[in-house]
């Protein structure tokens, strides 16, 4: 099976040398787990180390936070950007109905799932983009009365860019110590995998942790493995007998 490599130092030799390719992963966490670095990470990297251009769709964070916060890894997104390797497409104001200074963004006048799918797809085409980022699936604010029809707009986002022929990571939130894997409960059986992020105790210290919980098609640790953010390699996952 092809694989895309994450980019994340680490996870690959937990699934097989990476992910499915053209799959959506959902990656879940409460605040401050790194998501959004875990993210930016893949994109980054898929760029850099990869030659695979790549989309970050931002629905919670402005674009200059993004590229300002991953300077301190010595990320220069801005530099990618005008090469043609990244596109950052701002969904952050049209939540609120006002222009965006980027020039990549979604419509002021209202925001929907459909809104959203039309303008990945058509950046797809022009940049030939090969990793797709959505940050984060919460912030869409779904307005579905059932589960049903909030599991059948994920599942279509999934086969949309499924189709498209980008491989994607989604994130989602969960709160602390929940026990949930996802905003709205039905996001991990929709997508192809799900990777948790945890902020909590792992012998007796205040850790962040990884874990694989799902992975179509793949044989994966099955064990909640460490992982330390750092200024040098971005986000680095641990393996479990290093501990």
């Amino acid at each position: 099976m092809d694989r895309v490599p994450t980019g994340i130092d680490g996870l690959d030799e937990l699934i097989e040398g990476g992910i499915p390719r053209r799959r959506m992963i959902l990656v879940s966490g409460s605040t401050g787990t790194g998501k959004t670095i875990f993210s930016s990470q893949f994109i980054y990297r898929g760029a850099t180390d990869y030659n695979e251009p790549g989309i970050f769709v931002t629905l919670d964070e402005r674009p200059d936070t993004i590229r300002e916060d991953m300077l301190q890894f010595g990320w220069d997104f801005r530099k990618l950007e005008e090469k043609g390797m990244i596109r950052i497409i701002d969904g952050t104001v049209s939540r609120v109905g006002i222009p965006s200074e980027e020039e990549y963004s979604l419509p002021e006048t209202g925001f929907n799932l459909d809104k959203l799918l039309v303008e990945i797809i058509k950046s797809i085409k022009e940049m030939g983009a090969k990793r797709l980022v959505v940050d984060s699936l919460p912030a869409l604010g779904f307005k579905y009365d059932t589960e049903v029809e909030i599991r059948k707009a994920i599942l279509k986002m999934s086969y949309v860019l499924s189709r498209s022929g980008v491989t994607s990571i989604v994130t989602t939130e969960i709160p602390e110590n929940s026990g949930t894997y996802s905003k709205y409960g039905v996001e991990e059986y929709v997508a192809d995998g799900l990777i948790v992020l945890r902020y909590g105790a792992l012998g007796g210290q205040t850790t962040r942790t990884l874990h694989v919980r799902k992975m179509r098609a793949t044989k994966h640790s099955e064990h909640i493995h460490p992982l330390e953010i750092t200024r040098e390699r971005g986000i680095v996952v641990y393996p479990i007998d290093e501990v």
